[in-house]
């Protein structure tokens, strides 16, 4: 079995040292989809949400979180973002919303964190101002789709045949 990276020798929890690795251009993109139904999205898609722009406030919830991961999520470094960009699709069909968080960075560890916790907060963001209209809605398939960069390279989800 590899060694965790975050534990030491004493099974305590670590931040690990990235001192000696390489700067290297690394990127990352998410996604995860919000099923809202069919009168949220009708009211999502005519700008009717009682709380306002739902997707402009989910975008700049997705962007601040992105920026503040190293302060949610134990152990993560804090990364100079150089690109936080969080986009929607509307999907008709499923009465939901799918997320994409995509964030660049120079650096010596990656932004695969920042990327899923832009997304997850962006679709938070949607629940939350959504739920005065229903509170029947369910995030789901947040995932990493891709990511470039450092010693690892290129993962891109579902390549190597074990998508879930």
């Amino acid at each position: 079995m590899e060694k965790l990276t975050h534990i030491n020798e004493n099974g305590e929890a670590i931040m690990v040292d990235v001192s000696e690795k390489a700067v290297t251009a690394r990127e990352a993109k998410a996604e995860g989809t919000i099923a809202v139904g069919a009168e949220i999205l009708r009211l999502l898609q005519d700008g009717q949400i009682p709380k306002g722009d739902v997707l402009a406030a989910a975008r700049i919830a997705g962007i601040m979180a992105v920026k503040k991961t190293s302060d949610i999520i134990p152990l993560c470094h804090p990364l100079p973002v150089t690109k936080a960009a969080v986009d929607f699709e509307i999907l008709p069909q499923k009465q939901a919303v799918r997320a994409f968080c995509t964030v660049k960075t120079e650096g010596k560890t990656g932004v695969e964190m920042e990327a899923l916790t832009g997304v997850t907060a962006a679709l938070l963001t949607v629940y939350d101002m959504c739920k005065a209209v229903s509170k029947e809605m369910v995030i789901s398939d947040v995932h990493l789709v891709r990511k470039s960069g450092g010693r690892s390279g290129e993962f891109i989800f579902g390549k190597a045949g074990t998508r879930l």
